[in-house]
């Protein structure tokens, strides 16, 4: 029996060899992920939204919204990202099993190459070889989390009618690097904007 499916969701097919590619691809964003799970979520979206349709782009956001909203990791977007690929296949046991799939691809080889290269770095921390690296590494992330909030910026697919986000973005962007207003504050101040319509 399949649960009654939201007008948002898909109905899908996965054969086995689907859920094969789909861990294999999260190994390999696995060891993407220099940043946090987070910086790699424009590959997820090329993948899961673009390239094979599992996932509509409300439930790629709606996924990463309600994770960074929840207490704990917020890693927790791609079990999330996994359970709606399942539901989309029609059953809860299909969702148990993409949240395995993709917890497991996402997080086995990015902690077993972390906690090899941190011991690593940490006895080498001296070598000017690993401080370019540390350095090095900067930009990159900084690229990554930018493109993800390209992605997640343009709900729409717009970005022409998006420009209001983007604007109260680059602002809060800026009082950041500038002041030493709480986090909290802006996020609050977005939340409100975005209740009254603005946004």
């Amino acid at each position: 029996m399949t649960p009654d499916l939201p007008a948002t969701q898909l109905q899908i097919v996965l054969a086995w060899h689907d859920w094969l590619d789909l861990f294999a691809h999260y190994l390999v964003i696995s060891l993407m992920s220099v940043g946090g799970t987070i910086a790699t979520t424009a590959e997820m979206h090329r993948y899961l939204v673009e390239q094979h349709g599992w996932l509509t782009q409300t439930q790629f956001n709606d996924s990463i919204a309600i994770a960074q909203a929840a207490p704990g990791p917020n890693v927790l977007f791609v079990a999330l990202m996994g359970w709606n690929v399942g539901m989309n296949a029609g059953s809860y046991a299909a969702a148990a099993f993409g949240v395995i799939v993709t917890m497991v691809g996402a997080l086995l080889p990015s902690s077993v190459l972390m906690l090899l290269a941190a011991n690593w770095g940490h006895r080498n921390r001296e070598l000017r070889l690993v401080r370019a690296f540390k350095q090095g590494m900067a930009p990159l992330v900084i690229a990554m989390l930018v493109s993800t909030g390209l992605i997640l910026g343009s709900a729409n697919g717009n970005f022409a009618t998006d420009w209001p986000l983007y604007t109260v973005s680059a602002v809060a962007t800026l009082l950041i690097w500038r002041t030493r207003i709480h986090l909290l504050w802006l996020l609050a101040a977005g939340a409100l904007l975005g209740a009254l319509g603005f946004l």
